[in-house]
């Protein structure tokens, strides 16, 4: 966890970076979702938001609170929102950490209401298993285990939907490889020098997602 003392410095950086950051590729309205990590809300995402918002897109973030982690639940609320917000177009998904995950999962359901996925720091190998928030997950009821099972089988359904997986190696939270996702051929992996704390704050990563933000394919 030591790495994640390495958040505050994202801040100068982020503002060192402005100049570039401004002259992203620009969006023209186009709806974006964006999902908090597990214990966060929609305040957690602001910066984020407010970035992709000053581009040019129509970024609004999620109607469900803090994310509790309950991800089956979520998964249907979520699903429903899309849906809804999509309509006869697509959105894009922008998902950090465990939002990240959820982001995914709704596209792997939903394929036909979401044109492309953009992951901070999401673990999609094991579930909460390799995570430092593996305790809060393991339940009388529930074992790590039992969560692992249940994130492989999601695999027989196909993920065909792009995803830019952004992780880092200095990442305190979720061991890194558990964000390499090796069984989805439309998933691309982009590291970054960054703790998972400040991924929604690294200008390395603003960049990556401005720039397939406004890819079309």
């Amino acid at each position: 966890m030591w790495s994640e003392t390495l958040t505050p410095l994202q801040f100068p950086r982020l503002l060192l970076n402005a100049p570039n950051l401004v002259r992203a590729p620009r969006g023209n309205g186009e709806k974006v979702l964006v999902w908090p990590g597990f214990g966060a809300g929609n305040a957690s995402t602001t910066v984020l938001r407010n970035y992709l918002s000053y581009l040019g897109y129509n970024a609004r973030g999620w109607q469900l609170g803090r994310n509790n982690g309950d991800v089956l639940a979520m998964l249907e609320a979520l699903s429903n929102r899309v849906r809804e917000v999509a309509g006869d177009e697509q959105v894009s998904l922008v998902g950090w950490s465990l939002g990240g995950y959820l982001a995914r999962e709704v596209a792997r359901d939903c394929p036909d209401q979401v044109r492309r996925v953009v992951t901070l720091g999401s673990p999609v190998v094991g579930g909460p298993k390799y995570t430092a928030v593996a305790r809060y997950f393991d339940t009388g009821n529930e074992s790590l285990d039992d969560i692992e099972r249940l994130v492989d089988e999601r695999y027989d359904n196909p993920l065909t939907v792009p995803v830019t997986a952004i992780y880092s190696k200095l990442d305190g939270v979720v061991a890194w490889r558990a964000c390499i996702d090796e069984r989805s051929p439309n998933v691309e992996h982009v590291e970054v020098t960054s703790s998972h704390t400040g991924l929604g704050f690294s200008p390395d990563a603003f960049r990556i997602l401005a720039d397939r933000l406004a890819r079309l394919h």
